[in-house]
């Protein structure tokens, strides 16, 4: 996707950080929210469909209840979290109502997409209200997540839910220009990247890991977005959220922020659920013949080339499947709980029913729910 191909992205998933929406934490910044209302107005009238994912409810509920540091309790966060949420939702309430439109609030945990149906009852959610001319504004369920707070982002979210709706387009507005080849902050030479493939390889050295003070994620949870948001085909756009028109700009194809491009096909419905999901409950160590033939043949993974299985998990539980050189090479869901796969490590088809005394399913990992990340 080139710039000039945004002009007909339909489907828009819009994400904007903590550090925009509430004015490096002093309160909602409200004059922002309503200038971005407007532009997403704008782009609705253009006939675009847009998600919303927005951060703030932790950084408005510190700045609600006078907090001047960001809480390591967990319970505190939550408590902060239910208090800004409150403020977070009205106010793009208050923003889209001046236009006209309807928004509706839509929280999430992981669990919501890792378990199957309930992401397809999310999808299913988020299409019907798109469909209804609604903005759906979407937030990580932090009043009652626990891993979410500590590990999750909006970031991560964004992307996920560019993959629910199979969006054409991921924006990520933030407190910078878009990713550089060096840390700005510290070489006045550093150039932005204004488009680049996924492919290349230079760009994780050029995301480095910094974070902000309110939000969760630097600029490499951007990247990382964006390598989810491709699974559906969708590109990433991360620009300066308070660059006049940032959104409008975008939509006309402007140069504005860093362009990162697909560079894979669009992946399966199903194996994009499988992908997304973060909670990894145990290890297959493989043999070499099975890890080249998982990489080349994208066949499925047989007790019989598996070493060592670790982690305690479940039938239908995601489990990593790792090389000889530990990298890991893909994930997918176990046929086997890990008792009844320890039984069976490096066994051939026709022994796995006498170590189990019952009938066996010949594959550990079927290839319909294998996915390739190495």
């Amino acid at each position: 996707m080139e710039r000039d191909k945004l002009t007909r992205a339909r489907r828009w998933v819009i994400k904007i950080g903590s550090s925009l929406v509430t004015a490096k934490g002093q309160g909602l910044d409200r004059e922002a929210i309503a200038d971005w209302c407007s532009q997403i107005a704008a782009l609705r009238a253009e006939g675009r469909q847009i998600v919303l994912v927005s951060s703030g409810a932790v950084a408005e509920g510190m700045a609600r209840l006078g907090l001047k540091k960001r809480p390591t309790d967990i319970h505190e966060l939550q408590a902060a979290a239910a208090v800004g949420q409150m403020g977070l939702v009205r106010a793009w309430e208050l923003g889209f109502e001046a236009h006209g439109t309807r928004a509706a609030q839509i929280l999430l945990t992981h669990e919501d997409v890792a378990d199957r149906g309930r992401y397809l009852n999310a999808r299913g959610t988020l299409n019907t209200l798109l469909e209804l001319g609604v903005v759906p504004v979407v937030n990580e369920n932090d009043t009652v997540a626990t891993d979410e707070i500590r590990l999750g982002d909006n970031d991560t979210l964004g992307a996920m839910t560019a993959n629910l709706i199979e969006a054409d387009l991921l924006v990520i507005l933030t407190d910078q220009d878009g990713l550089f080849d060096a840390d700005p902050r510290s070489n006045p030479d550093a150039k932005l990247v204004s488009e680049a493939s996924l492919a290349e390889p230079q760009l994780v050295a050029m995301a480095g890991d910094s974070k902000g003070v309110l939000g969760r994620g630097g600029m490499r949870t951007k990247l990382s977005a964006a390598h989810i948001a491709a699974r559906s085909g969708a590109a990433t756009v991360i620009a300066h959220g308070r660059a006049p028109d940032a959104l409008l700009q975008i939509g006309r194809g402007q140069s504005i922020g860093s362009l990162l491009k697909p560079a894979q096909g669009v992946m399966a419905a199903r194996k994009r659920w499988i992908a997304g999901q973060l909670q990894v409950r145990g290890q297959f160590h493989l043999d070499e013949g099975a890890a080249q033939v998982l990489k080349a043949q994208g066949k499925s993974l047989l007790p019989v080339g598996v070493r060592q299985a670790s982690g305690n998990f479940e039938r239908g539980d995601l489990v990593a499947c790792i090389a000889p050189d530990g990298r890991e090479i893909a994930r997918g869901l176990s046929n086997y709980g890990s008792g009844d796969a320890q039984r069976i490590l490096g066994a051939r088809g026709d022994e796995l029913a006498q170590r189990l005394g019952h009938p066996a399913e010949p594959e550990l990992i079927h290839r319909d729910n294998l996915v390739l990340t190495g």
